[in-house]
């Protein structure tokens, strides 16, 4: 009988064994899956705020190639503003990021130089504005090009409503409206803000 006993407790003893591993694996898990859903509660949360910023007030742009130096180099990266076109109208001198025309999936980066229903009139090495009135119009005010800069070939353009003239910095290198027409405003992705990299040149991007 005292075996028989022994053994009983014995049995007991590896039973309750038994269920305390398994409530402590239980315990376990349960603290795993409450981290796990905390985790994607934070990730779901941030998603909700940042997707919205990201598709519709801005998003990142890489700068490549040589078209807009020395005021923007290959490699610098960019925020850029897609709320503003929103609530006004593009303006000359910003610079601004947009669909390639003929090749819609490739995105630029030119400044604007006229803007709808203006004339854009290149020649001997300057451009000259003139609105709808067809006046003798105002010479482009181009401060933030060098002094050796030529803006060539001579050309004249008038520009339709709902379309922009655009060049970039580097006249010499650029693919732009000379060579490819005009940019309709569809087309526009928005304006670059804010230089971020490299950071010796971190700042707000200005027009001028």
């Amino acid at each position: 009988m005292e075996q028989d006993t022994g053994q009983k407790e014995n049995f007991q003893r590896e039973a309750n064994n038994i269920l305390n591993k398994g409530n402590q694996r239980s315990g376990f898990f349960r603290v795993l899956g409450h981290e796990i859903w905390e985790f994607l509660k934070i990730v779901i949360v941030s998603l909700i705020i940042v997707l919205p910023i990201r598709m519709f007030v801005a998003q990142p742009f890489i700068v490549r190639g040589a078209s807009m130096e020395p005021n923007f180099e290959d490699g610098e990266y960019l925020i850029v503003d897609e709320l503003s076109y929103l609530l006004r109208k593009p303006e000359r001198g910003e610079v601004i990021v947009f669909r390639y025309p003929e090749d819609p999936s490739q995105f630029f980066i030119k400044r604007i130089i006229g803007l709808p229903r203006e004339t854009v009139v290149i020649e001997n090495g300057s451009v000259r504005i003139q609105d709808a009135t067809g006046g003798n119009g105002f010479a482009l005010d181009e401060s933030y090009l060098s002094d050796t800069v030529v803006t060539a070939p001579d050309s004249t353009v008038t520009l339709e409503a709902e379309e922009y003239f655009v060049m970039g910095d580097n006249r010499m290198e650029s693919s732009d409206s000379r060579r490819w027409g005009t940019l309709e405003n569809d087309l526009l992705i928005g304006r670059a803000l804010l230089r971020l990299w490299p950071l010796s040149e971190l700042g707000i991007i200005t027009s001028k």
